[in-house]
């Protein structure tokens, strides 16, 4: 069996989808850990937090685009802003209910965000995520 990504990250302020996005993720038995932030802000506080002497690093973030507070976009503008020490090793993906092509167009051109998926989540879209970013990890 391949090695598991360590951790999912998971900034979507819908508390149903979280779930569901948990159990799909689950169900692909593909990480040892996953952590829900349903607010930007507290996902940036995690990334700020060391634990056990080691700031958080998710191999992968799923970020929502329209959340109350802080969106999606203002989150990469104070990701991008963090220390490298904080900023995770990490595949950034835009997981998202838009379909409006200026939002795409946008994610394309954040160095960030290594792709632009739309909702809901499934069993094929984490498997694409999987063999395009984690070949290894399958």
């Amino acid at each position: 069996m391949k090695e598991k990504l360590k951790c999912i990250m998971l900034i979507d302020d819908d508390e149903p989808t979280n779930f569901i996005n948990k159990m799909i993720i689950n169900q692909a038995q593909c990480t040892e850990a996953i952590k829900v932030c349903q607010t930007a802000m507290k996902a940036l506080d995690f990334l700020k937090t060391k634990i056990d002497g080691e700031y958080p690093k998710p191999n992968l973030i799923l970020l929502d685009i329209n959340m109350p507070g802080i969106n999606g976009w203002e989150f990469l503008e104070e990701y991008a802003k963090l220390p490298i020490s904080q900023q995770a090793e990490v595949v950034l993906v835009m997981l998202t209910t838009s379909l409006n092509p200026d939002d795409k167009e946008r994610a394309e051109r954040i160095p960030e965000v290594s792709g632009f998926k739309n909702k809901p989540l499934s069993k094929e879209i984490i498997h694409e995520i999987l063999m395009e970013h984690f070949p290894d990890k399958q």
